[in-house]
């Protein structure tokens, strides 16, 4: 059965689940962290199977899901009450705060694997630095088709030289409340949701009106503007190469071979360059988020995994 909650976190409430099979199974706490524009329902699939191997828990990101979304600030703007810097640290901090506050009380004993999609590969990654450096490293992170982040200024030098040159008036623009408003509410309609869906998941498997709503649902709250500003303005922040490089590991790479965002080349890149990945699996046909596409390939993956660390 998986049990819904909430949890207090610097006075912002944290919507996150739960779930266990049969008794606790001994050893294994399991955190699963959402990319963009997602939350705890992107795991739909994965919850009740992963349950039969350890204690799951499912986290709705500060800003994300049913989770309060407190105004932005950014890096340069002053600070005001109840606003706060959307990014990789605070996310990673919320992750650890989580294991430790809640999932370290409820569960005491067990060791942590963090299973993150997208961003929340990247936050998980931070997590994973943030928990080593206080002497806590997680028994394995698992990133399933993780942000690469071909926005961040670092990897300007990447780019065409239009887009080189375009970027400063990117960056300008997308600090617009006024402009950030219009386009939230384009890009949260169900239609413009299900076209960037038929992308994501080229199978179009379990693409269906839940998802939608999954996705739709949380932008109607209060807020919901206010970060998605937060995050398209994250042109300066962590990338997953610098974390990986901090790490001992394990670390294991989950891919769909079809993403059209994130390339599985990159992958391939970070898994010859980085030793504490031990394993990357890549899977024809799929997409973006192939654990919710596909969940009858990645469930017993994960579960395999799960049982090595």
């Amino acid at each position: 059965m998986v049990i819904n909650k909430l949890w207090t976190w610097r006075g912002q409430q944290i919507s996150y689940c739960c779930a266990s099979g049969d008794g606790l199974p001994a050893g294994r706490a399991i955190l699963l962290i959402h990319g963009f524009g997602a939350s705890k329902g992107h795991w739909r699939h994965n919850l009740p199977a992963l349950a039969a191997v350890g204690r799951v828990y499912a986290i709705d990101l500060l800003g994300f899901g049913a989770s309060s979304k407190p105004r932005s600030r950014l890096a340069d703007e002053a600070d005001a009450p109840d606003s706060v810097p959307y990014g990789f640290d605070l996310w990673a901090t919320l992750v650890v705060d989580f294991t430790q506050q809640v999932i370290a009380k409820d569960a005491p004993g067990l060791r942590l694997h963090l299973i993150g999609n997208s961003i929340g590969g990247v936050v998980a990654l931070n997590a994973a630095r943030l928990l080593a450096e206080q002497g806590q490293p997680p028994a394995q992170v698992i990133l399933i088709d993780c942000a690469q982040r071909t926005l961040d200024r670092k990897r300007l030098a990447e780019l065409p030289p239009l887009q080189r040159w375009s970027r400063p008036l990117l960056m300008g623009l997308v600090r617009q409340r006024w402009l950030i408003g219009s386009l939230f509410s384009l890009l949260a309609r169900p239609a413009v949701v299900r076209q960037v869906l038929s992308q994501a998941y080229p199978s179009g498997a379990n693409c269906d009106d839940d998802l939608v709503e999954i996705l739709v649902g949380p932008s109607r709250d209060p807020g919901a503007r206010e970060s998605f500003r937060g995050f398209v303005n994250l042109f300066d922040d962590h990338l997953a190469p610098g974390l990986l490089a901090q790490l001992q590991g394990p670390v294991r790479l989950l891919w769909g071979e079809a993403d059209p965002w994130e390339s599985v080349a990159e992958a391939r890149e970070w898994q010859r360059n980085f030793p504490c990945i031990q394993e990357l699996r890549v899977l024809a046909n799929l997409g973006h988020c192939p654990h919710d596409e596909a969940p009858e390939q990645v469930n017993p993956i994960l579960i395999e995994w799960l049982q090595k660390a």
